[in-house]
């Protein structure tokens, strides 16, 4: 439970940094399609590739992940239809075939129909979690942490020695 705990922490202190919404809200796409897409296949590795070549959060990613992870399990029999539909198209027959005779591509598990379901889903989706998640992020930014600022409390904290110590401490050897 501290774990779960502590990334949140980290979450929120992700979206109160200078990092930029662009990043942030790559990770929480990329996290999506890992929490969406069965897990130990191609698909995963190619998502942390890509989390590791480009400038990717990987915190927002990771917890992202772990909260679509059980939206996942309730999406189950609709990603199975949808890539049954797929998986029975006649004209598409013949494409299956020779990918399935690649070397990597079987790595994949395309044939399930769970995994081609989540699979579409996800790619499908992925352009519109991004927006979401940068305007989610952009709106917290403006509304949330302005007016938290703004107040008498959060005015007060900075001004106590704690809280010196503590930026101090965390800008030369911020974590």
């Amino acid at each position: 439970m501290s774990l779960i705990l502590k990334q949140i922490f980290q979450f929120l202190k992700l979206l109160n940094s200078d990092t930029g919404t662009n990043q942030i809200a790559a990770g929480i796409a990329c996290g999506f399609v890992l929490g969406m897409t069965p897990a130990l296949s191609l698909q995963t590795f190619l998502i942390f590739a890509l989390m590791f070549f480009f400038r990717i959060q990987m915190g927002a990613a990771f917890l992202a992940a772990f909260f679509f992870k059980f939206i996942s399990f309730a999406l189950d029999p609709a990603f199975d239809a949808v890539g049954a539909a797929v998986l029975e198209v006649d004209a598409l027959q013949g494409l299956f075939t020779t990918l399935y005779n690649l070397p990597i591509v079987p790595l994949t598990r395309f044939n399930n129909s769970i995994v081609m379901g989540s699979g579409i889903v996800t790619i499908a989706a992925f352009p519109v979690v991004y927006l979401v998640a940068k305007n989610l992020v952009i709106k917290y930014r403006v509304q949330v942490v302005a007016r938290f600022r703004a107040t008498k409390v959060w005015r007060a904290i900075q001004a106590t020695s704690i809280y010196k110590w503590y930026y101090k401490y965390d800008q030369l050897y911020g974590s």
